[in-house]
């Protein structure tokens, strides 16, 4: 079960902490993938490679830290990125003078096409002190739009909200918030 967070209250709930990867996402993807890991396998008839073993990416300031990383490529570009872990860990700086967001998931999914990243399994995402967490997160970048879910087969799984004092305090005034499913 989704509880979906709208664009209007992602900045009251993350204090911009997700609001500006578009701006990084773009820079980031102008540069080189490097990964390093224990093994690699690429099928070029199936256009993907695994990457297993202690793996770590990098494409600019974007760090993924991982057992296992597939990278499933459409035409020329790497179009789908999927990292799994005890958990998958992910870092990124969305733009200069802001916190680094900082994101945990037994597996993260980089959908390119869609601008859209998914954490799945005891998901969390934090910056600056804001902190979302639940059993799924799913990020849709181009509109700033957050959902976050529980596991509905556990009734004490719920999705938690920290927001600091501080940011609490900036946004006062009403959010105009909508709600969207």
């Amino acid at each position: 079960m989704y509880s979906p967070i709208s664009k209007f209250a992602l900045p009251l709930l993350m204090a911009g902490a997700i609001a500006s990867p578009v701006t990084a996402l773009e820079d980031d993807n102008s540069k080189p993938i490097r990964i390093s890991a224990d093994k690699a396998l690429r099928n070029e008839k199936e256009g993907f490679t695994v990457y297993s073993g202690n793996v770590e990416m990098e494409q600019g300031s974007l760090r993924i830290n991982a057992k296992k990383i597939t990278i499933y490529r459409i035409a020329e570009e790497a179009d789908r990125i999927v990292a799994k872990g005890k958990p998958a860990h992910l870092q990124q700086q969305p733009e200069p003078g802001k916190g680094i967001v900082q994101a945990q998931a037994g597996i993260i999914e980089y959908y390119k096409g869609e601008a859209r990243i998914l954490l799945k399994q005891n998901a969390r995402i934090e910056q600056d002190g804001s902190k979302v967490a639940g059993e799924t997160i799913d990020y849709y970048i181009d509109e700033q739009l957050v959902k976050a879910g529980s596991n509905r087969k556990n009734v004490d799984s719920r999705v938690e909200v920290i927001i600091p004092a501080q940011t609490a305090e900036k946004s006062e005034g009403g959010s105009g918030a909508i709600d969207r499913e």
